[in-house]
């Protein structure tokens, strides 16, 4: 297999991107090295024993609290987190286990299904630019490309979704995608409530007003320290949800200008734990807020142990906001917002 591939990247690009086999296409095949294509600089490559020793060791946050009396506490766990370090992990949130597990096995089943069931959805040929499948995040630009296929779904309404998703996802990333929402809502109202901003049902859902599920498929890997899954980034969200799968790899980046947080500078493994979901501040939060929460740089390293997906769901502002720091965050001071940014990745195109 390999040979047919060992002239130049051209014919490799096309099998994997152009016909849309993707990642897992090779792996398919027999694959026993990983292509030129896909090794990554040492620079950006994930060294997996030292990050092993900073793994990510606060606890979770539990969201049902946030009804009871211990609310005031939950509250500042929450706005202390998105002002550190920009993660957390959260349980209890009202999304039930049964409806995790569901959508996992439906990405799952997807990414399963032969290329050619999965590749109606390219750009380009897909039945509604609001549905793609692809190969890394935007493989016509990159010198490299990340070990990993992927399907993104940006909800509409509940019409299209049904008609436009892929039917092996379509109805249980749709209720993930509400789920997710509704406690999406919640923490928002929380971050702007520490913010001393009001926000009405309106408001919130300018906010949020874009949403997008997206599932990511990553196959067993031959040499998974040559390559990344995810490579470094922030996301242009205000916030993400994640589901892990019990295998993990996510990396989150400890920044050197935060405070009251150790091993600044260094990349923590947050692990993956049952029934769980991770909140990530986004880069439009970060902004929003002045620069008071903070979104951090993260990453996805592969495995040769077995193939592995995760799925963020991701809220962006309306299209018609401006994204600039809140009237009431300027009155009432606090630290400027870098307008230095990381490559985002996630936007809807």
């Amino acid at each position: 297999m390999t040979s047919s591939f060992e002239d130049g990247c051209d014919p490799l690009y096309n099998f994997v991107v152009t016909d849309g086999n993707g990642v897992k296409g090779l792996v398919d095949l027999g694959l026993v090295k990983v292509p030129e294509l896909f090794i990554h600089p040492h620079h950006e490559r994930i060294d997996k024993l030292k990050a092993r020793n900073n793994s990510y060791d606060r606890p979770s946050i539990d969201l049902s609290m946030l009804d009871g009396p211990q609310r005031s506490q939950v509250v500042e766990l929450i706005a202390e987190a998105a002002e550190t370090i920009g993660f957390f992990q959260v349980v209890n949130h009202g999304i039930p286990i049964e409806l995790l597990e569901s959508v996992k096995s439906a990405a799952h089943e997807f990414f399963g299904q032969p290329p050619e069931k999965k590749a109606v959805y390219r750009k380009g040929v897909s039945p509604t630019p609001f549905v793609k499948y692809g190969t890394s995040f935007v493989p016509g630009t990159e010198k490299t490309l990340e070990w990993r296929d992927n399907l993104r779904m940006v909800y509409m309404n509940d019409t299209h979704a049904l008609k436009f998703w892929p039917n092996k996802c379509r109805e249980v990333a749709l209720e993930y995608l509400k789920a997710s929402i509704s406690m999406v809502r919640r923490i928002i109202i929380v971050l702007m409530e520490k913010l001393g901003v009001t926000v009405d049902e309106s408001r919130i859902n300018d906010l949020i007003d874009i949403k997008m599920i997206q599932m990511n498929f990553y196959p067993i890997c031959p040499n998974p320290d040559l390559t990344v899954g995810v490579g470094r980034h922030s996301d242009m969200s205000m916030l993400m949800v994640l589901l892990q799968d019990g295998i993990g790899s996510l990396y989150m980046k400890m920044e050197e200008d935060i405070t009251n947080v150790e091993k600044k500078g260094e990349w923590m493994e947050i692990p993956p734990m049952p029934g769980a979901l991770i909140i990530n501040v986004g880069d439009a939060l970060e902004v929003l807020s002045k620069g008071k929460y903070k979104s951090s740089e993260h990453r996805v390293r592969t495995t040769s142990s077995d193939s592995r997906v995760s799925i963020p769901v991701l809220t962006y502002p309306s299209l018609d906001m401006k994204i600039r720091q809140l009237p009431e965050v300027v009155e009432r001071g606090g630290r400027g917002c870098s307008s230095s940014r990381v490559t985002v990745k996630g936007l809807p195109e």
